[in-house]
């Protein structure tokens, strides 16, 4: 069995297509127009190993804003839809992650009740193409649309393309292990039978 989903989503300020495979290889194929959205993005699928396909057509005359923000929206949703009822899965996942200097920390719980934590200030306004605080917008729109409880720490680093990168490997390979099935489990991981 192979866990997908295809998103779509159009407004006057961007659109937007995404095919998702959590059960993939790590393939990518990202076209947001923001070359330094499409590296993270592409880190995101290699190290979660999920195979990702996506265009999006954003207002990038305007800024970075719509475009990164409503991509987080749509990979949410994606999850969300792949991931399924949830029965079998670890439901929770977490990963310390180093990259060269930068040490972050991701959870992630798949809860189907939203919550974000983040707490970092960048020390520069962007990175390549892509404001720094749209980091943040990201995965707070994963998080809310994916409904899922998310957190994420910058435990280390002094390099700002090296911090952001490290969180979104971090969150691809918590996600991993958060959507992996365990023998195990032959419901939700939940007493309340249901999530």
């Amino acid at each position: 069995m192979t866990r997908k989903a295809v998103v779509k989503r159009n407004t006057k300020e961007t659109q937007i297509s995404m095919d998702l495979s959590i059960d993939g290889s790590g393939k990518a194929r990202i076209e947001t127009g923001i070359g330094f959205f499409d590296h993270m993005l592409d880190g995101f699928a290699r190290h979660g190993l999920f195979d990702l396909k996506l265009e999006t057509a954003g207002d990038l005359e305007v800024d970075c804003h719509h475009t990164v923000e409503d991509t987080g929206i749509v990979l949410g949703n994606a999850i969300r839809e792949a991931v399924g009822d949830k029965k079998g899965i670890r439901r929770y996942g977490s990963m310390i992650l180093p990259m060269d200097e930068a040490l972050v920390l991701c959870a992630v719980d798949l809860c189907g009740r939203p919550y974000f934590s983040f707490d970092y200030d960048f020390k520069c306004d962007s990175v390549g193409d892509m404001d720094t605080e749209m980091v943040r917008e990201f995965f707070y729109a994963v998080s809310y649309a994916g409904e899922m409880n998310l957190h994420l720490k910058v435990l280390d680093g002094q390099n700002t393309h090296h911090i952001i990168e490290a969180l979104f490997k971090a969150f691809a390979k918590a996600l991993d292990e958060a959507a992996m099935f365990d023998g195990r489990i032959t419901d939700v991981m939940s007493t309340k039978g249901t999530l």
